[in-house]
């Protein structure tokens, strides 16, 4: 697939960095350009860094730097921030996410979505986000409507919306890969030494995770789990 133009639009700072970061920068390594819209700023994280680095106040100011580093490992050169409450868009005004994007979508006319799937993104706004998205290319016209590269990770998933039908071979990136997880260090630096644990004893499973990126072609003739 040629893309002109990818439009990534996650909640949170760092969900771009998981499942998707090796296709991203795949991407731009090629020169295609990424724009990234990130909703909020993440202030309800879990983590406060390991050692402890934030509180919650302070905390949005460090993830928005991760965020701009993790983008500068990214290649991506257009970050867009919609400042709103982190664990508040699924109870946001949905119409009016859904013109935002809109407006986004119609600006950089992107030939690829990268989002949530509804439904199967296990977060209220991962969900929240990803129906916001398919919601805003629906009312494309239908010759014009970018393609939309869903990531459903909720249990279950495959039994219900079948097996991925992009798979990514990114072990070429594995290592820029966990850079970018690494430049959200507030919330994954306990998880890194989880996961470097786990490479050092060579487990097959987090070798997977990182050398591999997997989505689902939205079926825009199904309605969007809420």
């Amino acid at each position: 697939m040629t893309d002109q133009h990818v439009l990534v639009v996650f909640p949170h700072p760092d969900d771009e960095a998981f499942g998707v970061s090796g296709t991203i920068i795949s991407l731009t390594d090629e020169g295609t350009p990424v724009t990234y819209v990130c909703l909020t700023l993440g202030e309800m994280g879990r983590n406060m860094g390991r050692p402890v680095m934030a509180n919650r106040e302070t905390l949005p100011e460090i993830r928005k730097k991760e965020l701009e580093e993790a983008c500068s490992l990214l290649g991506i050169e257009d970050l867009r921030r919609f400042g709103m409450r982190d664990k508040t868009v699924e109870f946001t005004d949905q119409e009016a996410l859904t013109e935002r994007i809109s407006g986004v979508i119609t600006e950089v006319n992107p030939t690829r979505i990268i989002t949530f799937y509804p439904g199967y993104a296990v977060h209220p706004d991962h969900n929240a986000t990803g129906a916001a998205v398919v919601e805003a290319v629906r009312k494309l016209p239908e010759g014009s409507r970018p393609e939309i590269h869903a990531i459903a990770f909720a249990e279950g998933s495959e039994e219900a919306v079948g097996e991925p039908d992009v798979i990514n071979d990114v072990r070429d990136l594995r290592d820029r890969k966990l850079q970018v997880i690494e430049a959200h260090a507030s919330q994954t630096a306990g998880l890194m030494e989880q996961v470097n644990s786990r490479m050092e004893a060579q487990d097959e499973t987090i070798e997977y995770m990182l050398q591999t990126e997997r989505f689902w072609t939205y079926p825009l003739d199904k309605d969007p789990e809420k």
